[in-house]
């Protein structure tokens, strides 16, 4: 399933989305398998996800583990892989924390460093290890402020 294309006001909202209560990662869904590229996000109120999923026509919704009785229930919104690199293709430009700075990362290696068949050469392995360590340490920076970006 392909994602929508997204109207600029959507992308800016699903960037905010993912800027306050979400993540751009790669994971790994399974100890032994590569990882993959995932954008989620988290919310309490499921109807925010049902939105995005409406619009983008990709990914899934779960509702994550209460660890408490009187904690609201909390659901997530994810997608995964190209269709992740889709969705971020159309809302890269709007995001403003170090998400920007990782979503772009991902935009511009992530194709190179991923063979659609899942078979890697000794220096694919290498280039796709190099890549996700950049990924990965691309970290919010505790000094900056709003003055930063302004």
């Amino acid at each position: 399933m392909d994602v929508k294309t997204l109207s600029a006001t959507d992308a800016a909202y699903i960037a905010g989305l993912i800027d306050g209560e979400g993540t751009i990662t790669l994971i790994r869904k399974h100890r032994n398998e590569n990882r993959q590229l995932s954008v989620s996000i988290a919310s309490s109120e499921r109807g925010i996800l049902d939105y995005v999923l409406l619009v983008t026509g990709a990914g899934k919704i779960t509702r994550k583990r209460t660890s408490q009785a009187h904690h609201a229930p909390q659901f997530a919104y994810a997608i995964y892989n190209r269709q992740a690199l889709a969705l971020l293709q159309q809302v890269a430009s709007f995001l403003r924390s170090y998400k920007a700075q990782r979503a772009q990362l991902i935009l511009q290696h992530y194709l190179s460093v991923t063979p659609r068949n899942g078979k890697y050469s000794d220096a694919q392995r290498l280039a796709r290890a190099a890549f996700e360590q950049q990924v990965l340490a691309t970290k919010p920076h505790q000094e900056e402020s709003a003055e930063d970006h302004v």
